[in-house]
């Protein structure tokens, strides 16, 4: 496919999604989550040695993500503008901003009227941490956190994909993230089946999450956001979230990370960004970090594909 053409389905999916949402039935990732459920029931072999138990989960991932990444390649293939449509429906499928805009919201609300129960359930159902007793700051923190991690994850990541490999490249992003989603905790369950799909992950989003990064930190404090960059993302436990949210609370001037719950069990994080604790209404920032830049990405395309004709 032409770069004009991959650019159009760009556009058309983006659009979809903004005017659509994701799907609320039949949507191919709620499809893919069973699979990988049925996979993972068949594969996952409790107290392998940790070795077998990679090999396992290494397997594992490629039964679930090759057979569908080479249908995604065979669909976009087809003659008579059949493969354009697939490859714009791929993309469709594998973006999910409006989506992380409305789970957001959902948190932004109440948070405004002082309804900190709604927030912490509406909280509870995009991140994996415990939610029942954060108090304000703490659902305003971990909402923020979400929204410029998933920024790169569900937005992003998925664009530079279909900009390098077309829609199969967003699939198998997409794919691969979501197995990460599933599999890759270090608890005892995950530990070692979840490895491949973690560091699969990680190789998938590296480069994209450092020009989500960059994209954060140019559109706000530039300076103070590439500074907690350098300094800080190292410190974080995701080599690519570390990025990602330390240049976004920089660029916004607040703080993010410290004290959180999982599974009942305490974490000390790092600090990530400089500033103030972050508010409610600073959620509308994050959000707008994303929307602005997801704009200065499909401005770029337009703007490096006039070039090329120009050339």
């Amino acid at each position: 496919m032409n770069s004009g053409l991959l650019l159009l389905a760009a556009l058309g999916a983006v659009m979809l999604d903004r005017w659509l949402g994701e799907p609320r039935q039949w949507h191919p990732l709620v499809g893919f989550g069973r699979l990988a459920g049925a996979i993972e029931a068949r594969w996952r072999v409790e107290n392998a040695i940790p070795r077998h138990g990679q090999i396992l989960g290494l397997s594992a991932w490629l039964l679930a993500v090759v057979p569908l990444s080479l249908l995604a390649l065979a669909l976009c293939r087809l003659p008579w503008g059949l493969g354009w449509l697939a490859s714009c429906l791929c993309l469709y499928f594998s973006l999910g901003a409006r989506s992380l805009e409305q789970h957001v919201l959902a948190v932004i609300h109440p948070l405004e009227v002082g309804d900190l129960t709604t927030a912490r359930v509406s909280l509870g159902r995009i991140v994996s941490r415990d939610t029942a007793v954060l108090d304000a700051e703490g659902v305003t923190r971990a909402a923020l956190e979400t929204t410029l991690e998933n920024g790169n994850d569900a937005v992003f990541g998925a664009l530079f994909w279909f900009a390098l490999l077309g829609g199969p490249g967003a699939v198998l992003f997409r794919l691969a993230n979501t197995l990460d989603a599933m599999w890759g905790y270090k608890s005892p369950r995950y530990r070692n089946f979840g490895w491949a799909a973690a560091r699969l992950d990680d190789a998938l989003n590296w480069l994209p999450a450092r020009l989500t990064a960059l994209t954060y930190a140019l559109l706000g404090n530039t300076t103070q956001a590439i500074s907690c960059w350098r300094h800080q993302a190292h410190s974080w436990d995701s080599p690519n979230a570390g990025p990602v949210m330390a240049s976004g609370a920089g660029s916004l001037g607040l703080i993010l990370g410290g004290t959180a719950s999982y599974q009942g069990v305490g974490e000390q994080r790092p600090l990530l960004g400089a500033g103030r604790s972050p508010i409610a209404r600073d959620l509308h920032r994050g959000l707008g970090l994303v929307r602005k830049g997801l704009t200065v990405w499909l401005t770029m395309g337009i703007m490096a594909w006039f070039a090329s004709q120009l050339i």
